[in-house]
């Protein structure tokens, strides 16, 4: 345990990042296990994972990115979105997956499903996107804590407008919404920010044990 708080100690969010330094395809492949076998509601993993890799696509995403340096200077770039309007289908197709990987009848997971739908499908549109919005950062948390276990960098970033990623990245028309992103690679030994002390609030200030 003492290893995982080390390594949170020792990330920050990266302002700058070593361009030359690319993330191995080992390393990127423990990454995005780490992201598929993160936690969500119900176990639906309401969103997709776009790795951006293609230089001149990242080009044109930073403007919508508040012109952020990590979009393009970054080993990776990766997009988190979220499904919007999530419905019966989805939940259909993740029953599916439970009954072939656990080799169990589908029947059996007939009240399951009743109860996950009852539960999702009658949420208004905006609060089903809110909804599927949030599961993408139970993933972001997943990639953060295994890049630190790896030494490897990450930004998390909220900063851009989503529209206009969507727009560029043709979300929309996969009924998809860039929920957030994250930048991957090696900080820069010029990036002033690593040499900065962790703020936090205190145990006193944060906890309240009832």
């Amino acid at each position: 345990m003492s290893h995982f708080l080390n390594n949170q100690n020792w990330r920050y969010a990266t302002k700058k990042f070593d361009a030359a330094k690319k993330i191995s395809t080992e390393d990127l492949n423990t990454l995005k296990e780490a992201i598929r076998l993160s936690s969500s509601s119900f176990g639906l993993q309401p969103y997709k994972v776009i790795i951006v890799e293609n230089p001149e696509l990242r080009a044109k995403l930073q403007p919508a990115c508040w012109g952020q340096s990590q979009i393009v200077d970054a080993s990776h770039l990766i997009v988190f979105a979220n499904q919007t309007n999530i419905g019966d289908r989805e939940i259909d197709s993740y029953l599916k997956n439970v009954s072939e990987t656990r080799s169990i009848p589908s029947e059996s997971l007939a009240g399951y499903g009743d109860f996950m739908k009852s539960n999702i499908t009658s949420l208004s549109e905006d609060a089903k996107n809110i909804w599927t919005s949030k599961q993408t950062y139970l993933a972001l948390g997943n990639l953060l804590n295994a890049a630190a276990e790896l030494k490897i960098d990450v930004t998390p970033m909220e900063g851009f407008v989503p529209a206009q990623v969507n727009e560029i990245l043709g979300l929309d028309k996969l009924g998809l919404n860039a929920s957030l992103m994250a930048t991957l690679g090696y900080r820069h030994a010029e990036d002033a920010t690593q040499h900065h002390k962790k703020v936090r609030k205190s145990n006193e200030e944060l906890f309240i044990t009832l």
